[in-house]
Formats: C-alpha cells, structure tokens, sequence
C-alpha cells in the first residue's frame, strides 16, 4: 500500500469514530514506539498482573543521604540509587521473587541485575545494573549516570539493556505519588516508585511530620504468589527504613 492509500484508508476508520479530516496530523511511528508498543501489548495480554502497594517510611534513608553527600569526598548518590540498591538486597533476601517463568520451568536467577526505567526522546529505555546486589551505592550511582546518559543519545549497546531480573520505574521526580507499570517480559515483576510526601503522626503523644512514599510491586502470577510479593515489599522496607546496609561500601 502507498502512502496515500495508508492514510485514505486512515482518515475513513477516524471519521467513523468522529475525527474529521483535518482536525489531527498523523506522526509514523518509529521503530522505537513499535517495540515498545509490541512488547507492552504482548505483556499486557499474556501476563496475569497483580499489584501490591506499601507506604515506606524515609527519614532514616534522607537523614543517611544528606549525611553521606556531605561529606567532603563524598560520591554523591540519589534517593534512586538507594531504592535500586535495596531493591537488590531484597531480591537476593527473597530468592523467590528474583525468578523468571517460561513453560518450560522457573528460572532462578543468580545474581539481582536490575533495569531502570529512563525516559528518552520518543520513549524509554531500561538499562540494567547487572549484579547490584554486590556494588556499593556510590557504583550504582555512577553507572547509573553513565548508562541514562549514553540512553538519551541511543548509544547503549544490546547487552546494556536486555535481560535483566526487576526493574524499577521511578515517577517521583514528577510529583506522581503512586503509579503501578506493566511488567517488562522475561522478568517476574516490576516496582513503581512515587514521590515522597509528609504525612502527619503521633511521637510520644505529640503531632509531628514523616516524609513516606509509596511503592507498587506489579507482580506475575504465574511466578509470583502475593505472599512472595509482600515478603519482597517488606524485605524493601526494611531495608529503607533501616538503610545502613545500603551504605555498606560506599566511598565517604
């Protein structure tokens, strides 16, 4: 079909739904939407999706932070980093959930190689920090920058951004508080990361203000029950609200 024909044939299925010609203009997708479009409809359809939400407290992790950055040698890392590196830590603490289904079988993966989502022109991409488990925080962070970098002018190399066990999508910079994603196949879930807010609570009988935020773990049933899910989401909030671990490493 031509061109012509392709958008004849387009303007008669719009005007049928109410969108007269000329009241829109038609962008071709590029190669980069269709696989994206291709893979998140596959998932979507083939994949049974559950959410589970948790509220994680963050004093501790921010206090711990603004400690470590102010350091006068310090490696400066983000809230991001710390989330992608107990992300790890829990994985490795619940095996369970760092496991892959195909028909053939679950695959039990080694190591916690986890994809961060990263927003580029026309789409997104998910390079991975492979064995994140064992990098110190400051690591993560430096990788992470290099590997968001190099996405947003399409230089990462295949290896850089397929495979992976978990990945973790993070719209709190926006000022969205909770989101859940689409799981990114092979992988057995996906964690949504919103942005901190205050919360009001009682200490010791007096009202005080905790900043809390609130993760999504969008999980695949077929590998993944909700018991595992919530052992996973707590492992993860204790390892935020406790973040010592998280540290242990990193360049002061």
């Amino acid at each position: 079909m031509t061109t012509d024909t392709i958008d004849e044939a387009l303007a008669g299925r719009l005007e049928l739904i109410g969108l007269p010609r000329g009241s829109y203009a038609v962008k071709p997708h590029d190669r980069l939407r269709r696989v994206i479009a291709e893979r998140m409809t596959e998932s979507a359809r083939d994949i049974p999706h559950f959410p589970l939400a948790m509220e994680v407290g963050l004093d501790e992790l921010l206090s711990a932070r603004a400690a470590h950055n102010g350091g006068a040698r310090a490696a400066r890392v983000s809230v991001n980093d710390l989330v992608v590196k107990a992300a790890a830590l829990a994985l490795i603490e619940v095996p369970e959930a760092n496991v892959s289904y195909v028909p053939e079988g679950m695959l039990q993966h080694a190591h916690a190689d986890v994809a961060v989502a990263v927003a580029i022109k026309g789409g997104l991409m998910t390079p991975i920090v492979r064995g994140a488990e064992a990098k110190p925080v400051t690591a993560i962070a430096a990788e992470l920058k290099d590997l968001a970098e190099r996405a947003q002018r399409f230089r990462l190399q295949p290896d850089e951004y397929t495979g992976g066990t978990f990945t973790v999508s993070n719209l709190g910079m926006f000022g969205v508080t909770s989101f859940g994603s689409i799981i990114n196949p092979p992988q057995a879930a996906i964690l949504s990361v919103g942005a901190a807010r205050a919360r009001p609570v009682l200490r010791d009988g007096a009202l005080a203000e905790e900043q809390v935020m609130t993760v999504t773990l969008t999980c695949d049933h077929r590998a993944l029950d909700g018991a595992t899910g919530a052992r996973w989401l707590q492992a993860f909030r204790t390892l935020i609200e406790a973040p010592a671990p998280l540290f242990e490493g990193a360049v002061a």
